[in-house]
Parts: structure tokens; sequence; C-alpha cells
């Protein structure tokens, strides 16, 4: 058995795509998953496969278009790969808000030669490898909005989580 943190692309956030956690536990149950949980009510649930991560994730969007009858993307990820993800911020040491300090991972490669988002504020963005760091110390809502931006320039969708939400899943990963 693996454990996985398993992140839903854009759900419950300002009316779109509503995903109750009940539901989603009952489905993820219903999938054969164990030691199931959700956490906070942004589409983060915590669960034990015998699968690879791919698999999961693939079984959850199929079984989320089925149930809601529209595509929500889904990442599953390992403690490892969110303790990687954690351990590599660059911003960490700058940023005194967990809640300001954002983690984006894409669905996707950037094309060649794309311009980054790094470009929209150089010292409050990075990107690594398939990860987008980004710290906010005006807040979220008054910083550039990167998961915006590589949509339209790079065509690629994103999902984020905050540094807190980050912790919590780290913590909350079965073993």
């Amino acid at each position: 058995m693996s454990g996985y943190a398993v992140l839903l692309r854009g759900v419950n956030v300002g009316g779109n795509k509503k995903v109750a956690m009940a539901e989603l536990r009952e489905m993820l149950t219903g999938l054969g998953y164990t030691q199931v949980r959700t956490l906070l009510q942004s589409g983060n649930a915590v669960l034990a496969a015998d699968e690879p991560a791919a698999v999961v994730a693939e079984r959850v969007e199929e079984a989320l278009a089925e149930r809601y009858g529209t595509e929500i993307r889904v990442l599953a990820l390992t403690r490892a790969d969110l303790e990687a993800a954690a351990d590599g911020h660059p911003l960490r040491d700058v940023a005194d808000n967990g809640s300001r300090m954002l983690v984006l991972w894409l669905f996707g490669e950037p094309p060649p030669g794309a311009p980054s988002p790094a470009e929209l504020d150089p010292d409050r963005i990075v990107v690594r490898g398939g990860l987008i760091y980004q710290w906010c110390p005006d807040g979220i809502s008054n910083s550039p909005d990167v998961a915006a931006f590589v949509r339209k320039a790079w065509k690629v969708p994103t999902t984020g989580r905050n540094w807190n939400t980050l912790e919590k899943l780290i913590g909350a990963i079965p073993d």
C-alpha cells in the first residue's frame, strides 16, 4: 500500500465545480481506496492504494467526471513528492506567513521558449521543474495570478496549495 494526497483542481472555489467532501470520501472509498480522509473544503484528500499515482489520478478523474458531468483534473502525490516540493521552496526563508506561500503543480509541460511567470515578479516567483513557487506578502489577491498566466501563455492548467495546506497534507498521508 502507498499513501497519497489527492489534489482536485479548481473545486469549491468561487462557487465553481462544487464537490462536497463527504461525497468525495464516499466516492474514493467506493473506488476501493482505504484510510480515506478529506482536508479542508478545497479538494484535498488522502488515501492508501495498491496502485501507482498515475492510475489513482486517472481513476479519480474518471469517477468525478461520471458523478459531476464535468472534467476535474486530479494529481495523486506521495509524501515524498510533497516533501520534495516543500524542501525545494526557494522562498520559504523570506516568507513569514504560510497562507501567503504557494506551490503550484503543472498538469503538463510548458512549450519551448514560452515566457516565464517569474517575469511577473522575479523576486517572488520561481519556476523549478514541474513546480512554481510564489510568495505573496501582500496577500494572494494582491499578487500576480500565476495560474492564469500559465493557462494563457503555456496552455497548461495548474493546481496550487498554500504552505499551511501542504504541511497538513504531508502530515495526513497514510503510511
